[in-house]
């Protein structure tokens, strides 16, 4: 990181809104909000199939609406396999389903409850995604 990236007024806007987001969630459908859990949900449930779906939908249209609305031009560049990709996504789809949730669902709902397991979750995948970003570069 240098200090061109470090961003704290958005950063702090961004977890706020995160936050908000969550307690809604919560509020209207007293259900944790956890991403891979809600996928889950929507390809095996028929139970809140459409709230599912919506949050599903959001998760695509939130960063192309505000594409649409900012200023700054945004590129993404893949520069590694789409072959590799795809097998990344698969053992991530995976790890979740050992793990009994994703980051999103651990990091932010759990830890916000205090709960161990999602604390030591969080720390869990932090320190393999820092050990997976370490090997990568080596290589």
């Amino acid at each position: 990181m240098t200090i061109i990236n470090f961003t704290p007024v958005s950063a702090f806007i961004g977890g706020l809104v995160i936050g908000i987001a969550v307690m809604l969630f919560f509020a209207f459908n007293g259900r944790l909000v956890g991403i891979s859990g809600i996928a889950r949900n929507f390809l095996n449930s028929n139970d809140k199939r459409f709230d599912n779906f919506l949050f599903l939908i959001g998760l695509i249209l939130g960063p192309i609406i505000y594409q649409l609305f900012s200023k700054e031009a945004v590129t993404i560049n893949i520069t590694n396999s789409t072959y590799l990709l795809g097998i990344a996504g698969l053992l991530v789809g995976l790890g979740t389903s050992i793990g009994n949730g994703c980051t999103s669902g651990h990091g932010i709902c759990g830890i916000s409850r205090f709960s161990l397991r999602s604390i030591i979750a969080t720390i869990t995948f932090m320190i393999f995604g820092i050990l997976t970003v370490f090997v990568t570069n080596l290589i």
